[in-house]
């Protein structure tokens, strides 16, 4: 099943010409996860080759402006739009106030709208993978998201299974699903006796705003993709400290200790292009990329490589056409 990340605000604060606010959507088969909607977030997926999505789930780390200011516009498109659909927004304690602040703005809906808070320690439980709510440290009601996948079953050895007697087809099926199944002369086949060791799924971490946590050390142990605020570098380190963000060299000291796959560093500092967060981080983990506005990282399963940056992989043809022309 393919799995990617859409990254469509990487600023901090406030967007930049070049960056607009916090959202990222991954993509897993059919399924639309948007973790965050900053201002202008419908403007990036209109702009991308994505499209404005009938979203389902969209998930609030916490409840400064850059982080929601996006919703109201969003889920009055849906309602122009005639949408039918149901949606849901998760977020922590006090989503409910926000939006009740937010209703006068966004007025009546046609759709279904779910407001559920979430708290640190739940899983969600989906369709082959759940979505971890665990603490971080920002010093407001904020929490971070695990999107991970289950353990699937160990590679299916089909000269072991030849060699059993277990025949093409619905058997050899159920002893994939882990289900034993039963030969024509009555011998029983286990499923261990034809799988290989059970393979873990993908694990991706979007922690939002934090300063350096514990907490994100332990749930992005041994992670595919860690997504990791960075909104200073070390010379701003006081400044970080004060304000509970990281620096671009604690984030990859936390990417370095969790032993993660690939660190994308989003949240910059307006003052920050990108090239000094990178240079700063891949002094202590080499494998850290500073993602751009419509970058996409691809997420292969681990045994069919590392997760892969495209750059401007998301930007309409247009724009890359005249990016191409103007080069």
């Amino acid at each position: 099943m393919d799995l990617d990340l859409v990254f469509l605000g990487t600023s901090g604060s406030a967007p930049t010409a070049r960056r607009a606010t916090s959202a990222l959507l991954v993509r897993r088969g059919g399924e639309r996860l948007l973790f965050d909607c900053g201002e202008g977030t419908q403007r990036q997926l209109l702009r991308s080759s994505v499209g404005l999505v009938d979203l389902q789930d969209i998930f609030v780390s916490h409840f400064h402006a850059d982080h929601y200011l996006g919703l109201p516009g969003m889920l009055k498109t849906f309602a122009l739009r005639q949408r039918d659909v149901p949606l849901t927004v998760y977020g922590p304690p006090g989503l409910r106030d926000l939006f009740d602040s937010l209703r006068r703005v966004v007025g009546k809906l046609t759709y279904p709208l779910d407001l559920v808070e979430v708290r640190a320690g739940q899983a969600l439980e989906r369709d082959g993978y759940e979505v971890r709510v665990f603490p971080v440290a920002h010093g407001v009601s904020a929490v971070g998201y695990a999107l991970v996948e289950d353990t699937r079953p160990g590679r299916f050895d089909l000269e072991t299974a030849d060699a059993l007697g277990v025949p093409a087809g619905p058997d050899r099926g159920a002893l994939q699903r882990g289900e034993p199944v039963t030969l024509a002369g009555g011998r029983v086949v286990q499923p261990d006796a034809v799988l290989g060791p059970p393979r873990p799924g993908r694990t991706i971490v979007i922690p939002g705003d934090t300063a350096p946590a514990e907490t994100v050390r332990v749930l992005a142990e041994g992670a595919d993709v860690l997504v990791h605020e960075a909104s200073f570098c070390e010379d701003e380190r006081d400044r970080a400290r004060e304000t509970m963000h990281s620096t671009a060299r604690q984030a990859a000291e936390v990417a370095d200790d969790a032993g993660v796959r690939l660190l994308a560093l989003t949240h910059l500092s307006p003052r920050y292009f990108g090239p000094e967060i990178a240079r700063e981080a891949r002094e202590v983990f080499a494998n850290t990329i500073v993602p751009r506005d419509f970058d996409i990282v691809e997420v292969p399963l681990p045994e069919r490589g590392e997760p892969r940056l495209l750059k401007g992989g998301a930007r309409p043809e247009r724009e890359v056409a005249e990016g191409i022309a103007a080069g």
